[in-house]
């Protein structure tokens, strides 16, 4: 895994940023599935506090990035800050207009597999650059490096917290397609970051 900056890596890094963003308003915003750490949290925060995810995601990686500080280094922090600015940025784009595809409430299977695609092709560039899109891959490397869990387990738990949570607004039939969104972005990711060889 990459930790400096070049040019490429960071046009690469933004594109990456902004294809998950995307993702994330235009399929898991309007669908009622949604996907778990950060960017599910960012989803709860704004249905029980009407805080627009570019605001609570800005917050909630900032904090994950100070925790894991120490861990990660300085250069993977510098890539990580550059995908948070990305993301949030694209996100607020994307709230000064209507969502693309409101029906997809009524198609959920759809939204779940097309939901993971975005956030798996998107967050997948961003690894393959060396940043972590989100607090929680940077929250969960340092999880696993002192407690010596694999980072697996704790994507898997923090995932399922913050979908139980999301059962106070999402019925538990579309929690189950939140779990096909984790699992099939989850493996994506990785797709995503052995092509061609890892980084």
């Amino acid at each position: 895994m990459r930790n400096s900056l070049s040019v490429r890596s960071g046009v690469l890094i933004w594109i990456g940023s902004a294809i998950q963003a995307f993702g994330l308003y235009h399929v898991h915003a309007c669908s009622g599935v949604t996907e778990g750490g950060v960017l599910g949290l960012t989803l709860l925060l704004e249905r029980w506090f009407e805080i627009s995810p570019a605001v609570s995601g800005a917050l909630l990686n900032m904090v994950c990035y100070l925790i894991g500080w120490r861990v990660l280094g300085g250069g993977f922090i510098v890539c990580s800050f550059l995908s948070t600015v990305g993301f949030c940025s694209t996100y607020w784009i994307c709230e000064q207009y209507p969502q693309f595809w409101p029906q997809l409430y009524e198609m959920p299977l759809v939204a779940a597999v097309v939901g993971a695609l975005f956030i798996g092709i998107g967050v997948g560039i961003c690894v393959r650059q060396g940043a972590a899109p989100g607090g929680d891959d940077a929250l969960a490397m340092s999880i696993s490096h002192v407690s010596g869990i694999g980072i697996e387990k704790v994507y898997l738990v923090s995932d399922l917290i913050v979908l139980g949570m999301s059962i106070s607004y999402i019925p538990l039939t579309r929690i189950c397609y939140s779990l096909i969104t984790v699992v099939l972005s989850g493996q994506i990711i990785g797709m995503v970051q052995r092509l061609g060889g890892s980084k």
